[in-house]
């Protein structure tokens, strides 16, 4: 566990991580947003956000570099850009921006758990101690955010943001940012961003990945 002095720098370096927590407008909802990382992060062998893997799962859709906070700004990115579009041109759409953008920034809070060395090495030694994993990103980010005081609505978003939202009725800003994340992984794959031999049989069927500038190049 962390101590206080370390709770505050940690604060400190999620906003350096996560600049798009500004964005949120309501002051309680941004602090729980740090809150919910700070927690995520003080329980984890992790230092700050940008040093979690990037993946979608452990070993599963890899970036080939950055960690993150590059997936978690951009979920958010394109999830606040189609809030904004429909507020715009159809004004009548009643969405919490605030919501969408702090479900954005927290719905992988979990994967400071999910994605942890020392868990990872526990489950793989024996999984049917705990399972493997014992509890996968989305439910212990829901743990999280209500830990914090984040509203359910944004728990909903961190547990049902991944195929468990599949067996509820997602919220209206759920379904945003699911729809962002899931766009977030594919459009990333399809671009040759993601490790080979990471992407799923259901996206790998889906494209042929594009060779990125520095493939081509190399070759």
């Amino acid at each position: 566990m962390k101590g206080l002095c370390d709770m505050d720098q940690l604060r400190r370096q999620i906003l350096e991580d996560l600049p798009e927590i500004e964005w949120i407008k309501d002051a309680a909802l941004r602090q729980g947003a740090v809150e919910a990382w700070a927690i995520a992060l003080q329980k984890s062998s992790f230092g700050r956000i940008r040093d979690i893997p990037g993946e979608a799962n452990p070993g599963i859709m890899v970036m080939r570099r950055g960690g993150q906070d590059v997936h978690l700004r951009g979920v958010t990115k394109l999830a606040a850009a189609s809030t904004d579009y429909f507020a715009e041109v159809h004004p009548e759409a009643v969405i919490d921006r605030d919501i969408v953008v702090a479900g954005g920034l927290c719905h992988d809070v979990g994967k400071a758990w999910e994605c942890d060395p020392r868990n990872q090495k526990r489950w793989r030694e024996d999984p049917s101690l705990v399972g493997r994993p014992s509890l996968r990103h989305p439910v212990y980010g829901a743990y999280i955010c209500l830990t914090a005081g984040l509203p359910e609505s944004v728990a909903h978003i961190a547990a049902c943001h991944s195929p468990e939202g599949d067996n509820v009725k997602r919220s209206l800003e759920c379904i945003i940012v699911h729809e962002a994340d899931v766009a977030w992984w594919k459009i990333s794959a399809a671009s040759g961003l993601t490790q080979d031999g990471t992407i799923p049989d259901h996206f790998a069927k889906q494209f042929e990945p594009r060779k990125a500038r520095g493939a081509i190049a190399a070759e």
